[in-house]
């Protein structure tokens, strides 16, 4: 089997997140599950409280490792001989920029190829950033991230959830 890598800033894990980390590791013999660093996204968690969000909520998956790093995803796959990017897709708007990325990282590292899933419908909606939003105006999101999410959101929240 493969070896494969699942990027996201992963602020936080949400239960689509869960979803796609439980397939793709049910599809590698391992999987490295990578925290980005994107300027574009001023996140609510810090690097090492996602890194132990996830870590947390996928104890019960035995080939999984949660890394944080920046950088170019291509040269990440290179320098660790990964094979596999896995990407989750929860609309047409999702692939549009998807294949963007998933070309460029071909043309990149030509080893490396990636791995589309379609999100579970029930999770097609479900975004971190939606969930923080919703999170801060007081709405009820303790069903869509594992509970140790939710109960760090109602830490960082404090008296909002």
């Amino acid at each position: 089997m493969k070896r494969a890598i699942y990027p996201g800033s992963f602020d936080p894990i949400t239960n689509g997140h869960l979803d796609i980390i439980e397939r793709a590791a049910s599809m590698s013999a391992h999987l490295t599950v990578a925290i980005l660093v994107n300027p574009q996204k001023k996140g609510l968690f810090s690097f090492e409280e996602r890194k132990r969000l996830i870590e947390e909520s996928t104890r019960h998956l035995d080939n999984i490792e949660v890394i944080c790093f920046s950088g170019l995803l291509a040269e990440y796959c290179r320098q660790n001989n990964m094979e596999i990017i896995i990407r989750g897709l929860r609309a047409i708007s999702d692939y549009e920029y998807e294949i963007q990325m998933a070309q460029m990282n071909k043309k990149l590292y030509p080893q490396v190829d990636t791995v589309f899933l379609m999100t579970n419908p029930s999770y097609a909606y479900l975004s971190s950033s939606l969930v923080k939003e919703v999170a801060q105006f007081g709405g009820c999101v303790g069903d869509l991230v594992p509970a140790v999410a939710y109960q760090q959101l109602k830490e960082k929240l404090k008296g909002r959830i």
